[in-house]
């Protein structure tokens, strides 16, 4: 079953080392113009800022990229960018804030804080699990609608919504392996008389 990870939300979080204050910003994106709006949101934020420091990886376009935004080479985008990797998620975007406290760091400060503040950003943002599922609908008698709930939430799916007339139509989704076993156990309930519909697949969060 296709699936793969991402962050929940946005977050950020903010650390100190030796006076420098350095802010792990982090966004799910899906494209490389949300990407670089996001880094430039922060960028423009953080106008003052000693560095803006950044890393994305994309699962739809396949790539990933970074910058150390003048830091010493290594010492900072790849840190960041290490950081998600490290974590396996992807459609994700990292904008790490430095405001320099008047210590300098050393190569190995550098890397430890901007990765540190990288990961304490993620940690903020949550981690998901997103899965391929059907999005289907079924059409039912009013006496069936009344088990169908607990019939999708058997194969781990959820309802989206209905819609009440003649008969009930329900919209729902649920992980694409489990369809043929859903209508199955749908027709049982149904005498036969009911079959949901794949109308597309998506991915949602499980």
């Amino acid at each position: 079953m296709p699936t793969y990870k991402t962050i929940q939300k946005p977050a950020s979080a903010e650390l100190i080392e030796k006076r420098s204050r350095f802010i792990g910003y982090v966004r799910p994106v899906t494209t490389q113009e949300e990407a670089v709006a996001f880094i430039n949101e922060i960028k423009s934020k953080h106008w003052d800022a000693t560095h803006n420091v950044y890393a994305y990886v994309l699962r739809g376009e396949g790539i990933s990229r970074y910058s150390d935004d003048n830091e010493p080479q290594g010492t900072a985008g790849i840190p960041v960018l290490d950081a998600i990797r490290k974590r396996d998620i992807t459609d994700c975007a990292v904008v790490v804030t430095r405001y320099f406290g008047g210590t300098l760091l050393g190569a190995g400060g550098l890397v430890r804080a901007y990765s540190a503040a990288a990961k304490a950003g993620i940690d903020a943002a949550g981690e998901c699990v997103m899965t391929l599922c059907s999005v289907c609908t079924l059409k039912c008698s009013y006496t069936l609608y009344g088990k169908i709930p607990a019939l999708i939430a058997r194969f781990e799916g959820t309802a989206d919504d209905s819609e009440f007339a003649d008969d009930v139509t329900v919209r729902f989704h649920l992980p694409c392996d489990m369809l043929p076993a859903f209508n199955k156990a749908l027709s049982e309930e149904s005498s036969g008389r009911a079959q949901a519909q794949e109308n597309g697949t998506q991915f949602f969060a499980k």
